[in-house]
């Protein structure tokens, strides 16, 4: 995504001697190739995440060893949204066996903790950065993951019915549209495998970003649904997000909860939360998490 990982969504033929599907940073990868303004916002949300892996954001930082090593011996969880743990029944009774998909989810938290537990782990991100955070851990604590570099609007890296569970923390707020990712989810899944999904509150886009930032003011400024693309000058663009900030949208929970049951799935569990920060927490959940089974 930046100055380390050139390959920044861009179609990039291999080298001479260089396998199709790997890339020069050495994961895993299908091409991206950047033609609509969707695929381009995924190349420039592929490239900001490789920069807040550089200024530390929260959700890149890896776990340290002693979480694998409690993983290891039964003592884990793992948050789909904010900081909640997810519940464990949502889990299969035990992961040995099990294999997951940890979708959206680079950044060396959620993946290496299921390795650790039992499972046989792949983790799919539009971040090279990310991903390696996953690979050091792996390196680190003598865990097997898979990573592999793409849009999780397209899981053709993936055969049909690969996969016992779907791990995907919020991260379609940085995804254009959604009911590709639904479908995909919903193929590469066994009957009877679960996708466990985390997505923001819609209604926390309608406030003034700036006013929120600065002063804690929810000033009431944006229709839904919200695209930084559509609702936000250049100015503004390049002052909330210049090039090391994601692009977001907000999606509607049509496009969110409908579409998973539009795709097949049969929804068996919900949970809310407060978003971890800023002054909607007061008011309002900010986030929403879904369980999501594919019929057997």
């Amino acid at each position: 995504m930046d100055d380390h990982h050139h390959c920044g969504g861009l179609a990039i033929p291999p080298a001479a001697g260089e396998p199709d599907n790997q890339c020069a940073c050495g994961v895993r990868r299908y091409r991206l190739w950047v033609a609509s303004e969707q695929d381009r916002a995924v190349a420039r949300n592929r490239a900001a995440w490789d920069r807040q892996v550089e200024a530390g954001n929260e959700w890149t930082v890896p776990v340290g060893p002693e979480v694998t090593a409690a993983a290891r011996v039964g003592d884990w969880s793992v948050v789909l949204i904010g900081y909640e743990p997810v519940p464990g029944d949502w889990f299969p009774a035990s992961l040995a066996d099990t294999d997951v998909l940890c979708l959206a989810s680079g950044g060396g938290q959620q993946g290496p903790v299921l390795a650790a537990a039992g499972a046989r782990v792949t983790v799919f991100d539009n971040s090279p950065a990310q991903l390696a955070r996953d690979q050091m851990v792996a390196e680190r604590d003598g865990i097997e993951i898979a990573t592999v570099l793409g849009d999780m609007r397209d899981l053709s890296a993936f055969a049909s019915e690969s996969f016992d569970l779907v791990f995907n923390p919020v991260s379609t707020v940085f995804c254009p549209e959604l009911a590709p990712v639904w479908r995909e989810c919903f193929r590469v899944l066994r009957p009877g495998g679960a996708l466990l999904t985390g997505f923001m509150n819609p209604d926390v886009f309608i406030f003034d970003e700036e006013a929120c930032d600065s002063t804690g003011e929810l000033l009431v400024r944006h229709r839904l649904p919200y695209s930084d693309l559509s609702h936000l000058d250049a100015a503004e663009l390049g002052r909330l997000r210049g090039t090391d900030v994601p692009l977001e949208y907000s999606h509607t929970l049509t496009e969110q909860i409908g579409g998973q049951l539009d795709a097949g799935f049969a929804i068996t569990g919900f949970r809310e939360a407060p978003h971890h920060m800023g002054p909607t927490a007061v008011f309002m959940p900010g986030y929403f998490a879904t369980r999501a089974v594919k019929p057997a």
